[in-house]
């Protein structure tokens, strides 16, 4: 970090970690969604004050926006290197078991902030609501320009249509969280991916 991104706003060096205090955040709105949490609950987890919140990361929108980044290139990176795998077979495995071992690694609250997190929300959040939908319809997009490459190296057969592929893996893997939520184990969960796997015509993955 800068000496200038270690000011706050008003120029003064703050007193608190700030990659600490964006990690404390991102484990609130995972747990407790956006709108379930709130400024005492953040205050207290990121053990700052609102004043040094707002210098530091903005209102509670911008601090959510600061954190959905951090989770997609933090704990969710697993996906972007599934997706640069040079096989198919990996690629797919790549999503589904590291889904799988994401959501059952010991630490992390229970599911996928990437759904939960604003999935329902009042009027006031429809912004976090939308800016979410639109990281989720681009992930897909993303999977569906990979099933695309694979189709043209002749290893997704012509007849499969890209799009239909990505929603299904990205169902399948939203499926996943949700088991996560309801207390699924990760030998449940691996099962859940071996027949995915399967039901593909790919073989398990030892």
């Amino acid at each position: 970090m800068s000496q200038e991104e270690s000011k706050d706003r008003a120029g003064r060096p703050r007193g608190f970690n700030e990659e600490a205090a964006l990690e404390a955040a991102m484990r609130v709105f995972w747990s407790k969604s956006y709108q379930g949490a709130t400024m005492a609950d953040l205050t207290e987890a990121m053990r700052i004050n609102r004043s040094s919140i707002y210098a530091a990361f903005g209102d509670k929108e911008e601090l959510f926006r600061r954190v959905i980044n951090r989770y997609r290139n933090g704990p969710m990176s697993f996906i972007r290197e599934a997706l640069s795998r040079p096989k198919l077979h990996d690629v797919v495995s790549g999503l589904l078991y590291g889904t799988v071992e994401f959501l059952a690694a010991p630490g992390n609250p229970r599911g996928c902030l990437a759904i939960q997190g604003a999935l329902a929300c009042g009027s006031e959040a429809e912004p976090v609501k939308l800016a979410m939908t639109e990281w989720r319809r681009a992930g897909e997009a993303t999977l569906k320009k990979r099933l695309q490459q694979a189709q043209r190296e002749g290893e997704l057969p012509s007849d499969t249509i890209p799009a239909d592929f990505a929603r299904y893996l990205s169902t399948v893997m939203a499926g996943l969280g949700v088991q996560a939520v309801n207390g699924a184990t990760r030998a449940e969960m691996r099962r859940i991916a071996d027949l995915a796997i399967s039901n593909l015509g790919f073989q398990r993955q030892l």
